[in-house]
């Protein structure tokens, strides 16, 4: 009993917070209500505190009757206070809905799977309906669809012209069906990469109708047609959007519903329709053409005045008429968009591409964001579903940045610490500057639009950290990256030393200053490694957050593995302050 409890206090009566405690507690044992509030205000920083916050803290995680009447708390119940999610280093009240969620869609940055179905590779891995449930549960709002004609007049889902598994259509839309809003309320958005005849996109409408039944928006709110501006995801909450080609316009769709059609198709040319074959890095050798979703473009940068062969795609109505606020619209130029294009057509552009429109036309490329939806893929080339660094592209307002969610690493961890905000619901606000048709905001010139911020982070200490597998002991001798991702300017890494041997309650108290310019772009990554060797590092654990999202005072940093599950008791202790 004795070694059980000497283990216990080892674990569990952390002299971290054993100083803490003692600093505020009148002696040693208890802390008075009036102590606890004093260390709110002082450490916390949680100037609106009051004597009712203290009395909810107590009565929360108090465990002793006696001392709970009293209005006073033990250390047992300090630790549990501190242990816990309102001690966390994420802001309370980010983990709900909290921002203006009545901005038009365009306004906000959109949780988005690229080729959601895979769960492995592109080439040779495996189709499944899990990789939808999991993105959903993981509040993703937009899905990706890749539909091919299949047998018996049943259009199915797989990675055309490749050696991955085939999927029915109807199955992955029955998934959708049952998970869609199980983690978000707001709307989710199918982005249909349609290879099926007329024939197959008539069976895809009429699965769409008939399993999602009311969830599908099939026409626009409120009847109307002449639309200046997107609707809201408040207005669209519960709601499925249809992201795809489409024939004509939304008057003509719902005069068409009116009448009794069926079979009817008609001709799209290629030029209006968007393709994730866009993006110009994959290279194809010479020879005979091939239809493929990755064949790409063999010129570096095609020539505007150059007249290539126009494709004619067959849509069909009763697929196209279920489109309404985001038509997928090919991407010509900035010019042209702002020329032509309507506030309910969107843009799918290629990582390769994109990027160098963001290196040239900073902002034109911000100036289309503030208008049109923008979703960006990966290059074809990554054959191993691996991700691109989806901040250059939140950078300029672009809102769906597609990941392969069934890729973990660095980038799809931003990804999902980016929308760990607004209460997870896959909906982020932009900031003003991003939003403001007028800005003059660049990445590269960020002036006056942000109110720069100085942050310090204290690392303290470690609480039972994850054994490496690389080490033969079984101990790590853990070091932590603290990164920051955000405009170039604000890139950072910095590392703290090794502790040797110690993953069960290793101690830093190291300090890290760093300056931001643009706090409300800024995401910071805590990274766990046990050093091997100088140049070998294995990974043990992290957790990433928006920068705005940072609680000031002694904090706890969750830890999660590298498939985003937490890591139960894991952590990393911190002092966070910010000016």
């Amino acid at each position: 009993m004795d070694d059980f409890r000497a283990i216990y206090r080892a674990l569990v009566h952390r002299p971290e917070f054993e100083e803490l405690f003692k600093a505020y507690s009148i002696d040693g044992n208890i802390l008075p209500d009036g102590q606890l509030l004093k260390f709110l205000a002082k450490e916390q920083f949680q100037t609106e505190a009051n004597e009712t916050t203290v009395l909810e803290i107590i009565l929360k995680y108090e465990p002793i009757d006696e001392v709970r009447k009293r209005r006073q708390m033990s250390f047992e119940g300090f630790i549990r206070y501190m242990n816990s999610d309102e001690c966390s280093i994420f802001k309370n009240q980010h983990r709900s809905v909290y921002q203006d969620m009545t901005q038009p869609l365009c306004d906000y940055f959109i949780s988005s799977s690229h080729n959601t179905y895979l769960i492995a590779d592109q080439l040779m891995g495996p189709s499944h309906l899990w990789g939808y449930t999991s993105a959903l549960l993981k509040g993703c709002r937009c899905l990706e669809i890749d539909c091919w004609d299949g047998h018996n007049n049943e259009p199915i889902v797989y990675h055309g012209h490749t050696l991955t598994s085939k999927i029915p259509f109807r199955s992955v839309i029955h998934v959708i069906d049952k998970y869609a809003f199980m983690s978000s309320a707001y709307p989710l958005v199918l982005s249909l990469e349609n290879h099926c005849s007329p024939k197959q996109q008539e069976v895809m409408a009429f699965c769409l109708k008939s399993i999602l039944g009311d969830k599908l928006l099939s026409s626009p709110l409120n009847g109307e047609v002449d639309i200046t501006r997107l609707p809201s995801p408040e207005a669209l909450k519960f709601k499925v959007l249809i992201k795809n080609k489409k024939v004509g316009t939304l008057e003509q769709s719902l005069l068409r519903m009116e009448e009794e059609y069926g079979g009817e198709a008609e001709e799209v040319s290629d030029s209006d329709v968007p393709s994730d074959d866009d993006d110009t890095e994959v290279m194809l050798p010479a020879g005979p053409k091939t239809p493929s979703k990755r064949k790409g473009d063999r010129r570096s940068s095609p020539p505007p005045q150059k007249k290539s062969k126009v494709r004619k795609t067959k849509i069909a109505l009763a697929l196209s008429d279920l489109v309404v606020y985001t038509k997928s619209q090919k991407f010509v130029g900035f010019e042209h968009s702002m020329q032509f294009q309507k506030c309910w057509e969107n843009n799918s552009i290629g990582e390769s591409k994109a990027r160098k429109l963001a290196r040239v036309s900073a902002s034109q490329f911000i100036a289309h964001t503030t208008r049109f939806i923008t979703r960006i893929y990966p290059k074809g080339s990554r054959m191993k579903s691996s991700n691109y660094n989806p901040q250059e592209f939140w950078n300029i307002g672009c809102q769906m940045v597609a990941l392969n969610f069934q890729t973990p690493g660095p980038f799809m961890e931003l990804q999902d610490g980016k929308f760990l905000d607004n209460g997870g619901c896959g909906y982020v606000l932009k900031p003003a500057f991003l939003r403001d048709r007028n800005t003059t905001f660049t990445p590269r010139n960020v002036g006056a639009h942000s109110k720069p911020m100085s942050l310090s982070i204290r690392l303290i200490s470690g609480h039972q950290l994850p054994p490496s597998a690389m080490s033969k002991t079984n101990k790590a001798d853990p070091t932590v990256q603290i990164e920051i991702y955000g405009v170039p300017e604000d890139q950072a890494k910095k590392r703290s030393s090794v502790i040797k041997s110690n993953a069960l309650c290793p101690r830093w108290n190291e300090t890290f200053s760093f300056n931001i310019q643009v706090p409300e772009l800024a995401m910071i990554r805590f990274c766990v490694e046990d050093e091997v060797s100088l140049v070998n590092k294995d990974f043990l654990g992290q957790y990433t957050l928006p920068v705005m999202s940072l609680n000031t005072g002694y904090r706890n940093i969750p830890l999660l593995s590298k498939d985003g599950t937490k890591l139960e008791s894991a952590s990393l202790f911190a002092h966070v302050w910010f000016y």
